[in-house]
């Protein structure tokens, strides 16, 4: 638009100005936020909402974890030894995650691990938790609080192969006072079985037909050889987002290092049919990762790896030319990680997964966001920098399917958790993380702790996930490939935060609140 300065435009000296069209965009783009080089992380950012004209039962939630594998819902549990076992994985991976197992074990032990997530799904539990007729109701209700479920069939030796004498069920000891009664008082005996070697279909028309929850598979002699469960009927129709293999297992992710001596641990997790494994090393621009990946690939070429732990696009490049299939980000933001305080290497989280996505996006390798996140929110940012997928400790310590018993103290239900990179986990065998499994003197790089009682992980997932569709509706995008796309447009925008604005946007001012949980308890 012209208007004129002073006077008439035939006045003599008339000079016009033109008004600048004011773009309607607020804040900046990654690319000129990420542009000073500045080491920021999560909370330094906030995101500008966009335009909703959907609703948020729309928004998708599928996402890629490497080149080759996709997951329903963008959340992995991190492979440390008081997070993800083989409880932790199949519950995410019934959910739509993917849990991988973590090292600091034998390598027989890591290989049962991912073999009871692989046989989960196919309906034959073939290592149930077993009784002897002398233990007691107590002991049942210890197995229902640690594992959630109480039919447990009972051997006369107490471990499976032994000959079955009954089975004990909630119906059976629900109403019973007296918890220190001997389970042979209450068991079932009158009891329905099938024969070793029954195919899954049979063994569940045998249980619809019995109305039974449990079906024992027991061998020629009678000995406990394995158990279906009427759960198992239910499954597909409970978990329809549920990860799978081509042949409908649960899928199973593990980790291993970069020491030779991992190169058997490596056969084995693939003899037990594990999905992906993750090389876990802090700092994973290193001679022993690009070999430990050459020869994955050489000896194993079909299976999907994740390499890192990387933080800088350079990094990036040397893992994915040695044949990374995923790459991992994040060096020190971990709650329990003291890498970049003790060491002064690392990098800002936020940073580190803007710069690291933007390589790998052009080499078409997915981003896993490890470490840093505390709330939805963090999972939200983590996404809108380009990370497909992120990896939690934090969130999923604490929970019933974490490893470790429940304790109190001071009136609280705590778990334990602490970094890989502790005394404590190092001295039982985490240093091969941080090679410093041989060194007399070990520097720790985190911390051992302890979390609040979470509930469970099949509470716990779908509340972030119902979070996540509410944050991508907010920013106007209907899926993760469209809030990449919008990342990568420009159109996607964000503005730092101060201090004061960071304080600004949790809870203040207030006498006293309840900080609402995550997720509901579940009280069954």
């Amino acid at each position: 638009m012209v208007v004129p300065t002073t006077g008439s435009p035939t006045a003599p000296g008339f000079r016009p100005i033109r008004r600048r069209k004011v773009k309607a965009m607020d804040g900046v783009n990654a690319r000129e936020l990420f542009s000073a080089q500045r080491s920021l992380t999560y909370d330094d950012l906030i995101l500008l909402p966009g335009y909703i004209d959907f609703g948020v039962e729309d928004v998708d939630l599928p996402s890629r974890l490497t080149r080759e594998i996709s997951l329903a819902t963008p959340l992995c549990s991190s492979p440390m030894d008081t997070v993800t076992e083989s409880e932790m994985a199949i519950a995410l991976a019934l959910l739509g995650g993917i849990g991988f197992v973590h090292y600091n074990n034998s390598i027989e032990e890591q290989a049962r691990l991912v073999r009871r997530v692989k046989r989960f799904e196919n309906g034959f539990i073939t290592d149930p938790i077993t009784l002897g007729p002398d233990r007691t109701i107590a002991d049942i209700d210890a197995i229902r609080a640690r594992y959630g479920f109480s039919g447990i069939p009972i051997t006369d030796t107490g471990d499976l192969g032994g000959r079955l004498v009954g089975i004990v069920t909630n119906r059976d000891i629900d109403f019973e006072k007296d918890r220190s009664l001997s389970v042979s008082s209450v068991m079932t005996t009158d009891l329905v079985t099938a024969p070793q070697g029954i195919e899954l279909r049979e063994a569940n028309r045998i249980l619809r037909d019995s109305k039974k929850g449990k079906l024992p598979i027991v061998d020629g002699q009678g000995r406990l050889v394995a158990l279906v469960s009427r759960t198992d009927l239910k499954k597909n129709r409970d978990f329809p987002d549920s990860s799978k293999d081509s042949s409908k297992r649960l899928l199973a992710g593990a980790a291993l290092s970069t020491r030779p001596e991992d190169r058997e641990r490596l056969d084995a997790l693939v003899e037990a049919g594990v999905d992906v494994v993750v090389v876990d090393s802090a700092q994973g621009n290193s001679s022993y990762q690009v070999e430990m990946l050459k020869h994955i690939k050489s000896a194993h070429p079909d299976l999907q790896v994740i390499a890192g732990n990387v933080v800088t696009k350079r990094q990036c490049a040397t893992l994915i030319d040695a044949g990374a299939d995923g790459i991992r980000v994040g060096m020190g933001p971990g709650s329990i990680c003291t890498t970049q305080e003790t060491m002064a290497v690392g990098r800002g989280q936020a940073a580190a997964v803007y710069h690291c996505a933007l390589h790998c996006k052009e080499q078409g390798v997915p981003v896993l966001a490890d470490g840093g996140i505390r709330d939805i929110g963090h999972i939200v940012k983590a996404l809108s920098l380009g990370a497909s997928t992120v990896m939690m400790g934090l969130m999923f310590a604490g929970t019933a399917e974490a490893p470790g018993e429940y304790f109190y103290q001071n009136g609280v239900r705590l778990k334990r958790y602490r970094g890989m990179a502790s005394i404590e986990a190092m001295e039982s065998g985490g240093g091969k993380r941080y090679f410093a499994e041989q060194e007399k003197i070990k520097v720790a790089q985190g911390v051992s702790g302890m979390v609040v009682d979470k509930g469970s992980v099949r509470n716990l997932v779908p509340y972030l996930k119902q979070g996540l569709r509410h944050a991508l509706q907010d920013i106007g995008v209907r899926s993760i490939p469209a809030l990449h796309e919008s990342l990568a447009s420009g159109d996607l925008t964000f503005e730092l935060r101060t201090i004061s604005a960071q304080r600004e946007g949790g809870v203040h001012d207030m006498y006293s609140y309840e900080k609402p949980a995550l997720g509901a308890r579940d009280t069954q």
